[in-house]
C-alpha cells in the first residue's frame, strides 16, 4: 500500500502500551483493547490454541506447552533475571491484550520467558523434541540452566532435541528474546514501534504454539510433496533425522477413506505414487487426499506421520485471443483477491482461536473472492491448512527487507528461503511475491531467478506494484524482470497492468476505500482511508469500480487484489470491520458483484457460519457526497481522458464547500496527476491550493514533495526548494535518494515531471 506518514516520537507512540507493574501478576486477565472479536472471550488459559500445530505432518505423541508462563523485561545486555514480573499467556505477543501484559519491548531491552514442565515418558532410544511455531526475533533457549540452542528469525518454526538436558520430574525452560522490531536488520513486515497509518503494533517474542514431541532416534523429519498433474503422480520425498539405509518408506494415498495409491521405497529419495485420474484441487473443488507415511525397519513400523496433499498445477498460458493468462489445472482462472494483513485487535499477530483463524478465510471466500494475497506476513501452518481445506488461492508475500544494509539483505534472503521451504507443500499457495512497491528492493533479477529455480510449481511475482518503485528500470519493458506477472498498484483504481510477452497482467493492489463504522473502530479520531465514504454509498461505489475491473479483465488482466478484507487498527479500508462483526456491503450484494469473475456455488455453504451484521446505511453526513463520488470517477479516468480541468475545478469546488471525505494522501495523489499531466498555470494553481490544505492536515514526504513540485512548476523555485528539503528529511531511508534526486533537479533548473 502506498502511503508515507510522519512518524511520531517513539516514546509518545508507545506510551499507550506501557503499564505500571507495581505488583506481580499471578493470574491471567485479558488487558483492555479498543475493540475485540467474538472469539476473545473464548480464550481459556488452561486450553490455549489446543489444536495440533503441524497439520501436514501429524503425530499422536505430543504435548502442548501453551498457557501461562512467567515473563520479565530487562536491559538488553542483562543476564537472567533473578525475579520475574508476572504471568504471560503464551503464545500471544507481549504487546497484545490477550497476553495479559500489553507492554512494548524496546530495542534496548530483552524479553525473558520461563516455565516448568514434566519430563515426558520416553522409551530407550527415543528423543524429545522442543518445537516453536515462531518467536520474533533472536531467541536463546535453555533447559535446566544449560543452553539448548538458539534461532534467528521471526516467522519460521524451529525445533531442538532437548533429550540429554532433561531430568526426572520437573524441568525448567528459559527463553531469552531480542527483537528490535523496525530498528534493526530483521524482516518485520508491518510491525513498528510507533504504529500509524499502514504500520501497526509490534509483535515481540513467542507468537505461535510451543510444543513437545517424542520420536524415535531415527525418525521422519520432513516431507517434500510435489503434485505432478501432467505426469499423473505425486512426487514424495521422506527425509529422516539420520541416514536410514536399513529402513524403507511405505506411503499410502487415500480418498474418502479408500486407498488410491501407494509406494514402498527408500527414505531421502524421490518416490512416485501413481494417480493417473487424480481429482484436481481448485477453489470450486478443494479436494485433498490423505497421506500416511511410515518408516519401517525389518517389517516393523518405527515412525509414522499423517499428512495430506492436493493435486493442482498453475501456469501462464495464452487464451483463445492470444492473451497471456493465469491458468489453474489447464483452465483460465481469474484471481479475484484481497490483501490480507493478518492482524487481530486482541492478539496482534496471533488469532485468539483456531476458529477465528479459519473465519478470515471463510469470510473472504464467502464474499465471493477466490484469492488471498497474504501481505508481508507468514502465518501459522494451520492458516494454510484452512486455506487448503476451504479452497482459496494464496499469493504469499516474502517478508520485506528491513533496509539496504548488508546485514538486512542477508537476513531477508536467509529467512525467506526458510519461509519458502516451510510452506512449499501447501496446494493453496500458487504464487510467491518477492518485492513490494520498491521497499528496499535490490538484485531483483537474481532473486527472482533463484526463486523460480527453487520452486518450479508456482508463479513468481518479482515485484508487486513496481510502478511505485522509483529505483527500477525506466523502460516499462524492462520492469518485472523474469517475473511471471506484470503487476501494478492503483489507488483507488482500478487500473490495468501493461502487457509484456510471456507474463500475465495483474493489479496487485487497488481500492483502499475507507468506510468508518461507528462503534467498531480502533481509533475513531485517527481512522483513515485513501478516500472516505459512508456505508450507504459503498455498495454503489464498489459495484461501479468492479464493473470497470471487468472491462480490464476483458482487455487481458488476469487478477486483482482489493485492499482490504478487514480494517486494521486505524486503517478503515476493510470490507469488514476490524472486530469481524460488521460487513460494509451485504454479503449477497458482494457475491452478485463478484459473480462475473468467479463461480459462487461452492462458497455459498460458508455463509451461515459467518454471522456478520450489515452496516447501518441510514446517515450520510457530508452534503456534498454526490460531487465527491463524481470526482472519484473523474480521477480514476483522468490519465486516459486528459480532462484535468474538470478534475481540478471539481476538487477545488468541493474543498471550498468544506468537503472532508478526501484524505491528505488522496488530495496529494490527485494534485500529482494535475502536476504531471498539464502545464496550465491556472489548473496548477488550483492544485497548489488543495495541497496547502493537505500539508496542513498531514506533513509527510509525499504531501510536501507534491506541494514542492507544484511550486516549482509555477516558477516559485525558492519556496519549492524549502518544501522539498523538508520532504527529503522526512522520507523513509529507502526513499530519500529518490526525493534527493528531485531536489537536485530543482537546484539545477531541470524538469521534475
Amino acid at each position: 500500500m502506498k502511503r508515507f506518514v510522519k512518524h511520531l516520537p517513539l516514546c509518545a507512540a508507545i506510551c499507550c502500551l506501557l503499564q505500571t507493574n507495581g505488583y506481580t501478576q499471578s493470574t491471567w486477565q485479558m488487558q483492555p483493547a479498543p475493540i475485540q472479536t467474538r472469539w476473545a472471550k473464548e480464550v481459556d488459559p488452561e486450553n490455549v490454541l489446543p489444536e495440533y500445530p503441524r497439520p501436514q505432518m501429524v503425530r499422536s505423541n505430543w504435548q502442548n506447552l501453551n498457557g501461562l508462563w512467567q515473563y520479565a523485561i530487562t536491559p538488553k545486555e542483562a543476564g537472567k533475571p533473578t525475579q520475574f514480573e508476572g504471568s504471560i499467556l503464551v503464545p500471544f505477543p507481549i504487546e497484545s491484550a490477550l497476553s495479559g501484559v500489553k507492554r512494548a519491548v524496546l530495542p534496548t531491552q530483552r524479553l525473558w520467558y520461563r516455565r516448568t514442565f514434566a519430563k515426558p515418558a520416553i522409551k530407550d532410544g527415543e528423543r524429545v523434541l522442543l518445537h516453536f511455531g515462531a518467536v520474533d526475533w533472536q531467541t536463546t533457549i535453555s533447559v535446566n540452566g544449560m543452553e539448548a540452542g538458539n534461532h534467528t528469525g521471526g516467522y519460521q518454526h524451529f525445533l531442538l532435541d532437548i533429550t540429554d538436558l532433561l531430568k526426572e520430574g520437573q524441568n525448567e525452560l528459559l527463553l531469552s528474546v531480542y527483537d528490535p522490531t523496525d530498528q534493526g536488520p530483521n524482516p518485520h513486515g508491518k510491525q513498528v514501534l510507533a504504529p500509524k497509518g499502514i504500520r501497526y503494533t509490534a509483535t515481540t517474542g513467542i507468537w505461535q504454539t510451543v510444543w513437545l514431541e517424542t520420536v524415535p532416534a531415527i525418525h521422519i523429519s520432513s516431507l517434500d510433496i510435489v503434485p505432478e498433474v501432467d505426469g499423473g503422480y505425486l512426487s514424495l520425498t521422506v527425509h529422516t533425522s539420520q541416514e536410514a539405509d536399513d529402513y524403507n518408506i511405505i506411503a499410502e494415498a487415500s480418498a474418502d477413506g479408500v486407498q488410491v495409491g501407494s509406494i514402498n521405497g527408500s527414505a531421502n529419495q524421490p518416490l512416485r505414487i501413481s494417480l493417473p485420474k487424480a481429482r484436481l484441487w481448485s477453489p470450486e473443488d478443494p479436494f485433498l487426499y490423505d497421506l500416511s507415511v511410515k518408516l519401517v525397519k525389518n517389517n516393523t513400523t518405527t515412525d509414522q506421520v499423517g499428512s495430506y496433499f492436493g493435486m493442482r498445477k498453475i501456469g501462464i498460458q495464452k487464451d483463445s485471443k492470444g492473451q497471456e493468462r493465469i491458468f489453474l489445472n489447464g483452465k483460465y482462472t481469474y484471481n479475484l483477491g484481497v490483501l490480507d494483513q493478518g492482524f487481530w485487535p486482541e492478539g496482534i499477530y496471533t488469532a485468539p482461536t483456531d476458529e477465528a483463524l479459519r473465519f478470515d478465510i471463510a469470510a473472504i471466500k464467502g464474499m465471493g473472492f477466490n484469492t488471498i494475497r497474504k501481505h508481508i506476513k507468514i502465518e501459522p501452518d494451520r492458516w494454510y491448512y484452512h486455506a487448503d481445506k476451504l479452497g482459496i488461492l494464496v499469493w504469499q508475500d516474502m517478508v520485506t527487507c528491513a533496509s539496504l544494509q548488508p546485514e538486512a539483505k542477508a537476513a531477508f534472503e536467509t529467512e525467506n528461503a526458510a519461509n519458502v521451504e516451510q510452506l512449499r507443500n501447501h496446494p493453496s499457495i500458487v504464487c510467491w511475491v518477492i518485492f513490494n512497491e520498491g521497499w528496499y528492493t535490490y538484485d531483483q533479477l537474481r532473486i527472482t531467478n533463484w526463486l523460480q529455480a527453487t520452486d518450479t510449481t508456482r508463479l513468481v511475482n518479482g515485484h508487486t506494484g513496481e510502478n511505485y518503485g522509483k529505483d527500477g528500470p525506466k523502460n516499462i519493458a524492462e520492469k518485472w524482470a523474469n517475473s511471471d506477472l506484470t503487476d501494478i498498484h492503483d489507488y483507488p483504481g482500478p487500473g490495468i497492468a501493461p502487457a509484456l510477452p510471456g507474463k500475465a497482467r495483474v493489479l496487485g493492489e487497488w481500492g483502499g476505500v475507507g468506510v468508518p463504522v461507528k462503534g467498531h473502530q480502533w481509533n475513531a479520531a485517527a481512522g483513515w482511508g485513501y478516500v472516505k465514504i459512508t456505508p450507504a454509498e459503498m455498495s454503489g461505489k464498489y459495484a461501479s469500480m468492479v464493473k470497470k475491473l471487468k472491462t480490464y479483465e476483458t482487455e487481458g488482466q488476469s487478477g486483482s487484489i482489493y485492499t482490504e478484507p478487514f480494517d486494521v487498527e486505524i486503517e478503515e479500508n476493510g470490507l469488514i470491520t476490524y472486530d469481524r462483526e460488521v460487513i460494509k456491503v451485504p454479503l449477497t450484494t458482494l457475491r452478485k458483484i463478484h459473480a462475473p469473475f468467479t463461480p459462487q456455488a461452492y462458497s455459498k455453504r460458508l455463509l451461515p457460519s459467518l454471522a456478520l451484521k450489515d452496516a447501518d446505511t441510514a446517515s450520510i453526513p457530508d452534503p456534498n457526497r454526490k460531487q465527491f463520488l463524481a470526482i472519484l470517477e473523474l480521477d480514476a479516468d483522468v490519465k486516459k481522458t486528459k480532462n484535468y480541468r474538470a478534475l481540478a475545478e471539481n476538487v477545488s469546488d468541493y474543498l471550498s464547500k468544506g468537503g472532508t471525505s478526501f484524505s491528505p494522501a488522496k488530495i496529494s495523489s490527485m494534485a500529482k496527476k494535475v502536476f504531471e499531466g498539464t502545464d496550465d498555470a491556472t489548473l496548477l494553481t488550483l492544485a497548489l491550493k488543495w495541497m496547502e490544505k493537505a500539508v496542513d492536515m498531514e506533513r509527510n514526504s509525499f504531501t510536501m514533495s507534491t506541494y514542492a513540485n507544484l511550486l516549482y512548476k509555477l516558477n516559485k523555485k525558492e519556496d519549492a526548494l524549502t518544501w522539498m528539503e523538508k520532504a527529503v528529511t522526512l522520507a523513509p531511508e529507502s526513499e530519500q535518494p529518490d526525493y534527493q534526486e528531485v531536489m537536485d533537479k530543482m537546484q539545477k533548473g531541470e524538469n521534475t515531471w
